[in-house]
């Protein structure tokens, strides 16, 4: 079996996604997420220019030789562009490999470790009532657990908090910021959130990396009587050692990750157990073959999984994240927050989400198509993520 073809798709069905479609000599299909938010022209001219003509005549089941050529072969590593077209590439060979077999890639990957993967939803609000009827919202839709995000006092626009479309989608919108505000305001939403809706209730928090060491020290003590499961990127982690003195402060469950893209990006975090779940993408982390790897890794340390999964991982990347949750044993819990109804129609898929829970599904591969006329019918649309400046106009860390 040779591939004979690959070529990449650029659609916007509420989110811009980009997606690889691989074909072989036989007719077997494979589709790859490398989606990279806010910077997706740049991962389609890396694949359409530097890798899609690597692949022509290859053979599609030498997965590991393959990401290895593209990975070490380039010399210039890592990197979010790469590491994204890297991902497409295994994604789509793993989608053929299953395929070929006749299972779904869970099978392929050691067959199920749990009967379905427990997830989180996203609630959020301007202020105390907005937010309770945002969590009702989620409890109606069966999410076992939610991540809570809210606005600031004085703060007009808090990233986590959705605002609706961006007035200039070829612009970033500038949001302010007030860390003291935030330090000072966040215990008291989630006491309030604690005697609304009870302590059996699974809470998470994401501070979006706005955070210094000893600042995300003082909130993970703040939150410890709330009992969170999680509080996530609570202080940019290009900077490892910082995380050493949030945990000797705070006994709170920590999850970094999602800006991420390679093991080595983990050492210190993981050798150490500085943090309690790894957040990266299959998207964004080289595919399916280097996560599941990276979550071996962390098994040893007693640190569990919790793939990214925001609406700008495209249906693909959702259903490979699906597959290896269901597989592997330290599974901790899946981002989930869903897609627009068109997006699942340009995207047919096999997985399901019922009462709170994903399931990968039981067709051959990752059980996903790609309907490209509808794909076709959406282009690509301009769109990036938000900026933060202080109050006195310096651009402030997300």
């Amino acid at each position: 079996m040779k591939i004979v073809d690959a070529r990449v798709v650029l659609t916007s069905p509420g989110r811009n996604f980009v997606t690889l479609k691989v074909e072989t000599d036989e007719g077997v299909t494979g589709l790859g997420d490398a989606t990279l938010n806010g910077r997706e022209l740049a991962v389609v001219g890396y694949l359409r220019d530097h890798v899609v003509p690597l692949l022509l005549g290859t053979d599609p089941h030498r997965i590991e030789d393959t990401w290895q050529a593209l990975y070490r072969g380039a010399y210039w590593r890592r990197g979010p562009v790469t590491m994204a077209a890297i991902a497409a590439v295994d994604v789509a060979l793993w989608d053929i490999k299953a395929k070929v077999a006749g299972l779904p890639l869970y099978q392929l990957l050691g067959g199920a470790s749990r009967e379905r993967v427990r997830t989180y939803g996203h609630a959020s609000g301007r202020d105390i009532p907005e937010l309770f009827d945002s969590i009702r919202a989620r409890l109606a839709e069966g999410y076992p657990a939610i991540r809570v995000q809210t606005g600031v006092p004085g703060l007009e626009r808090v990233y986590g908090v959705h605002h609706g479309a961006t007035p200039d989608g070829a612009r970033p919108v500038v949001e302010d910021w007030d860390t003291g505000a935030y330090l000072r305001s966040l215990p008291g939403v989630f006491d309030a959130v604690r005697q609304e809706f009870g302590p059996e209730l699974t809470l998470l928090h994401d501070a979006h990396h706005r955070l210094t060491p000893i600042q995300a020290a003082r909130l993970g003590k703040d939150l410890e009587p709330y009992d969170l499961f999680w509080l996530e990127d609570c202080t940019p982690a290009e900077n490892q050692d910082g995380l050493r003195l949030v945990r000797r402060h705070t006994t709170t469950p920590l999850a970094i990750g999602e800006v991420f893209n390679t093991v080595f990006d983990y050492q210190t975090l993981v050798g150490e157990q500085l943090i309690d779940y790894v957040r990266s993408a299959v998207t964004h982390f080289g595919g399916v073959s280097p996560l599941r790897k990276l979550f071996d890794f962390a098994a040893q340390h007693q640190i569990k999984s919790a793939i990214h999964g925001p609406e700008d991982i495209s249906p693909v990347g959702t259903a490979a994240a699906i597959h290896l949750d269901l597989a592997i044993h330290n599974f901790g819990i899946q981002e989930y927050a869903g897609h627009t109804a068109l997006t699942h129609e340009v995207f047919p898929h096999a997985y399901t989400f019922t009462d709170g829970y994903l399931h990968p599904g039981e067709a051959p591969g990752l059980g996903i198509e790609l309907d490209e006329e509808l794909a076709a019918a959406h282009p690509y649309e301009p769109a990036y993520l938000p900026i933060n400046r202080l109050q006195d106009g310096t651009i402030h860390d997300w």
